[in-house]
């Protein structure tokens, strides 16, 4: 396996934090009417793309690109440890998804004899408590507000009730976000284990992914367990290729930096013609998950990290990253942070003001509010509040 030193690459961190900026911001626009096409999701009809539906793919090109350092980090552990962290945080991904997937529809408050506001605030609560990083001199203090996280998030599972009838428990209608990254997480790490870092391996992983989604899509029954984990074997793809970009990158060689961002635009051009290729049969989609979405969606990620890597890393214009470190050390806070203030919100039956929910007033708020969103994760690292899985 091509050894990693283990440590931070300024261009992921800054990479990770604009795509955290971002993600804010279009979830904040969706709710705003009269923005421009260009700044929607793309109607799933319709065989197209615009930059809202990269983000998504770009946290999850992150992902891969991030395993390889935080393996090397744990380098030291035995096999079993490295497996069980890994497992660990997956299943803290998926969880997290579940819940907050079960909070969005679906619910009955009066089975529930609660407001799905106030379960969701008190949910997120949990959640802090049980996966913040804690500082105290004394571990059992730590052990304990862990375990009230814990035994908090199973008695509001219990709680949960859905269903017109209320006769519905808390389960995986979708696996959300969280758990969509969460599963590309597991599979990229296997594969990464089990590949031991050749790239003609990940190649060939990559194209499987892309391979087991066409299949899957192809005659198979939507309700049967091929078709159910297509879906993320095509997330997994996305994963994969920003996997490969590290090792291409970052992979232990005689490999000049101009030779490597040679290997890296092949690549690139690789997935945009495979995409092409793909096209006829499976329209740009990011609802449908597509392979050509997939595809073309992880070439622009490689295009926007060489461009990174290149002013940063390279170059050393390296200032104006301090905005998005507190985001790159901290993506899981910020994301939860903007569900935490909308339920907050919606239980006190606060709204906003007309003006800011249309056209450019809107816009203006939405990248107001993440700019907000930004600066708060500053002050609640400092407030020792970071969620680690």
């Amino acid at each position: 396996m091509k050894q990693f030193i283990p440590g931070r690459i300024l261009a992921i961190d800054a990479f990770r934090g604009i795509t955290m900026l971002l993600m804010i911001f279009v979830n904040t626009l969706a709710g705003v009417r009269g923005v421009p096409a260009w700044m929607e999701h793309m109607p799933p009809d319709i065989d197209g793309m615009t930059f809202v539906d990269v983000v998504f793919p770009a946290f999850l090109f992150i992902v891969g690109m991030s395993v390889p350092f935080a393996l090397a980090q744990r380098q030291n552990e035995s096999w079993i440890g490295q497996q069980r962290h890994i497992l660990q945080r997956a299943a803290g991904l998926l969880v997290l998804g579940v819940f907050m997937v079960n909070a969005e529809e679906g619910f009955n408050e009066a089975a529930m004899h609660m407001s799905i506001y106030l379960w969701s605030l008190l949910f997120y609560g949990c959640a802090i408590l049980v996966w913040n990083v804690y500082s105290f001199a004394n571990p059992a203090i730590s052990t304990g507000l862990r375990l009230t996280g814990i035994i908090g998030l199973i008695v509001l599972g219990w709680r949960f009730r859905g269903g017109p009838d209320g006769e519905l428990r808390l389960a995986p209608q979708w696996w959300g976000i969280l758990g969509l990254i969460g599963w590309a997480y597991l599979y990229s790490c296997m594969i990464y284990q089990l590949s031991r870092g050749r790239i003609i391996v990940l190649l060939i992983a990559l194209g499987l992914c892309v391979a087991y989604y066409c299949v899957g899509h192809t005659g198979i029954n939507a309700a049967s367990i091929w078709f159910a984990q297509s879906e993320n074997a095509a997330h997994t793809s996305i994963a994969l290729a920003g996997l490969l970009c590290s090792v291409i990158f970052f992979g232990s060689g005689p490999a000049t930096i101009r030779q490597r961002y040679s290997s890296a635009g092949l690549l690139a051009i690789a997935l945009l013609m495979a995409g092409a290729w793909l096209r006829p049969w499976f329209h740009i989609s990011k609802n449908a998950a597509t392979p050509t979405w997939c595809l073309y969606s992880a070439a622009i990620c490689i295009a926007l990290f060489g461009l990174l890597y290149w002013m940063i890393d390279l170059k050393k214009w390296q200032n104006w990253t301090a905005f998005f470190k507190p985001a790159a050390a901290n993506p899981l806070l910020i994301y939860l942070i903007p569900y935490i203030v909308y339920n907050f919100m919606q239980y006190r039956q606060l709204g906003l003001p007309e003006i800011l929910q249309q056209g450019l007033p809107g816009m203006l708020w939405a990248a107001g509010y993440a700019l907000a969103i930004m600066v708060l994760a500053t002050g609640l690292n400092r407030m020792k509040i970071r969620l680690q899985l």
